[in-house]
């Protein structure tokens, strides 16, 4: 067996905290210097406002940025003002220079923006033209003016309107990624636009160029509803691309928490493991393989190491096409099964692909390292996972239980029919563990309520209970 690895981690350089308060200190002046926004009146003797603070508000108070006296407004309009009446904040996202702006109404009678009230407590996007009046929508006061490019004008109309675009948060095969943040409400969403790919292939309609094709797969994506599966908000189709609003989840890929964190404890890693079989478990139910499993699209939650984890993806693996598919983020084909690069992604193959890339999967997570190694001079990357070719070296498993080894070996197994199934991955003695089951009810009793798995597919005791009248593992 070949022990040289390609190893995920990375080198030990300055904390990533570190890295980003320089950074933030460096662009602060850049920042408090630069006027990002006006308030341009509409009423005399409102003046003009020059934005170059994160935070203004507007009120009878005298501590507000904006003091609105009689001199701005007759007394029957000023009784009804607030002392706070609305707050305007420029918040950073992203750790970069890219910020969104947001009103906050603090108002008793209200704030409206375009002549739609926001409602107190409540917050709603800014962009440019956009109109502010007080307490009643024929009072109004400002326009304002963002001194900053919008990318949202490049979207369609349907999500123009619905949506400002923020920050990257990445790209891969599919497409590029930013965080969007819908206008009403200031709630985060992840937008992937995946452009399209033109012409005709083998003398058919590539399937990002097939409008029903692509409708009838929203119909189902949309459909599900998991708690460790993405809940897609909506898709838009386009001549040149293809957009899709995302949930957002916060704590970023698995990817690069292996990455930071060099390998995870066993026990961290079994419960976000735990969960990616569980999504991948229900998609398989709703007859859906997802082809392309890798910590990329595994998205966690929160920073903690006890977190939520979803998977993400699994819809684009019908709209392109399988050997694009075959490529991970890097380039190889490191998380996918024999059988797909046995017939160059032409071939059948059933939804076992999947437990092979989680045995991948887990495997990477355990040691910070993937079982395959791309420099071997005597058998190519392809070879080596066609034939099984990797090992558990002490340096990197000596720690690791023998349940989780054997698991990983169970779903590893080069024919794909006897290869461990997803169901019987979840009978596994790896994962017949309580303590477990309990942590990931509680995270997801505390996930998004509308991601309610069926009766079926839920964790915990009963769903173990459904698992028991199945047949066991050999």
């Amino acid at each position: 067996m070949n022990d040289e690895h390609i190893v995920l981690t990375l080198p030990d350089t300055q904390n990533l905290d570190s890295v980003y308060l320089t950074q933030s200190q460096e662009l602060t002046q850049e920042k408090i210097m630069t006027v990002w926004g006006r308030l341009c009146p509409i009423k005399l003797p409102f003046k003009t406002m020059e934005m170059i603070k994160d935070v203004y508000t507007l009120g009878r108070s005298e501590s507000c940025d904006i003091c609105v006296t009689s001199n701005e407004l007759k007394p029957k309009w000023l009784s009804v003002m607030s002392k706070i009446h609305f707050k305007i904040t420029r918040e950073f996202v992203c750790n970069t220079n890219d910020a969104i702006v947001y009103l906050e109404d603090l108002s008793q009678n209200g704030t409206f923006v375009n002549k739609k009230k926001v409602g107190r407590g409540n917050k709603v996007i800014l962009e440019s033209n956009d109109v502010i009046s007080l307490a009643q929508p024929i009072v109004t006061v400002y326009i304002f003016m963002s001194t900053t490019a919008s990318e949202s004008k490049n979207l369609p109309p349907e999500l123009k309107n619905k949506y400002a675009v923020s920050c990257k948060l990445g790209s891969g095969a599919c497409g590029e990624v930013k965080m969007v943040f819908n206008k009403i409400g200031c709630q985060k969403f992840a937008m992937k636009t995946v452009m399209k790919i033109g012409g005709i292939t083998n003398g058919q309609k590539h399937p990002l160029n097939d409008p029903e094709k692509i409708m009838n797969e929203v119909k189902i994506l949309k459909a599900l509803k998991h708690p460790c599966v993405i809940r897609m908000e909506e898709i838009v189709d386009t001549p040149k691309a293809v957009y899709i609003v995302l949930e957002l989840m916060e704590g970023g890929e698995l990817f690069e928490r292996i990455k930071s964190r060099g390998r995870l404890l066993e026990k961290h890693a079994k419960v976000i493991f735990y969960q990616v079989v569980l999504a991948v478990s229900y998609l398989h139910d709703c007859g859906i393989t997802h082809r392309d499993l890798k910590p990329e699209n595994i998205l966690l939650a929160s920073n903690s190491d006890i977190t939520l984890a979803k998977v993400s993806d699994f819809g684009l693996s019908k709209l392109v096409d399988a050997q694009t598919m075959m490529k991970t983020f890097c380039g190889t084909p490191m998380y996918v099964a024999p059988e797909i690069l046995s017939t160059i992604g032409r071939g059948s193959y059933t939804n076992q692909v999947d437990v092979w890339s989680l045995g991948v999967i887990l495997y990477a997570c355990l040691s910070g390292s993937v079982p395959f190694n791309c420099q071997d001079k005597n058998m190519s990357l392809q070879d080596q996972i066609r034939s099984g070719y990797y090992s558990f070296p002490s340096s990197k498993f000596e720690r690791i239980t023998s349940k989780a080894i054997d698991l990983i070996k169970r779903m590893m197994t080069v024919n794909p029919k006897k290869r461990i199934t997803i169901k019987q991955v979840l009978l596994h003695p790896w994962l017949q563990d309580r303590e477990l089951r309990e942590t990931v009810d509680i995270l997801l009793s505390k996930g998004n309520d509308e991601n309610v798995a069926p009766k079926n597919i839920s964790t915990g005791i009963q769903y173990e209970q459904n698992l028991m009248k199945r047949p066991r593992l050999g």
